[in-house]
């Protein structure tokens, strides 16, 4: 087996683990919020649980998908717009990570340790006495959108 062949089956083999981790995540999520819902009774806790959990396995799932697309590039003949398509896909993947890591978060990355130092300093809460722990442990500013129930 050539260089060029191993490399597109390991580019395979992370794009087929990426769909295992989807699939996988979105099974998590929905039985995670259902016990969550069943325990508290809270839709809105239930849905911020489910999002959160969700969320946890699509960037992961992106992750992957970007590994398979940086592996992917060795495979390829290295003409400017196969490389160039190959970094637009890790550009907006890595996008997506991040708008997706925001949204869970709650806070830009480069405002967490500004908020986890306000959590440490008021027990918990953030400043506003907004924040709310969910079941597990995590815990949530009031920085997202609203829910409904």
């Amino acid at each position: 087996m050539s260089f060029d062949e191993w490399a597109h089956v390991v580019g395979r083999t992370f794009e087929v683990t990426a769909v295992v981790v989807l699939v996988v995540g979105f099974v998590a999520a929905l039985v995670g919020g259902a016990r969550v819902w069943r325990s508290t009774g809270s839709g809105r806790t239930a849905y911020r649980a489910l999002r959160e959990l969700l969320g946890g396995g699509l960037l992961i799932a992106l992750e992957i998908l970007v590994a398979a697309d940086l592996v992917s590039t060795v495979a390829v003949s290295a003409t400017l717009e196969n490389i160039s398509v190959l970094g637009l896909i890790v550009l907006i993947r890595t996008f997506l990570s991040f708008s997706l890591e925001t949204e869970i978060e709650g806070v830009f990355p480069w405002r967490r340790a500004a908020t986890v130092q306000r959590r440490g300093s008021s027990g918990g809460e953030d400043a506003s006495g907004a924040g709310d722990r969910l079941p597990g442990g995590s815990e949530r500013s009031g920085a997202t959108a609203p829910h409904h129930d």
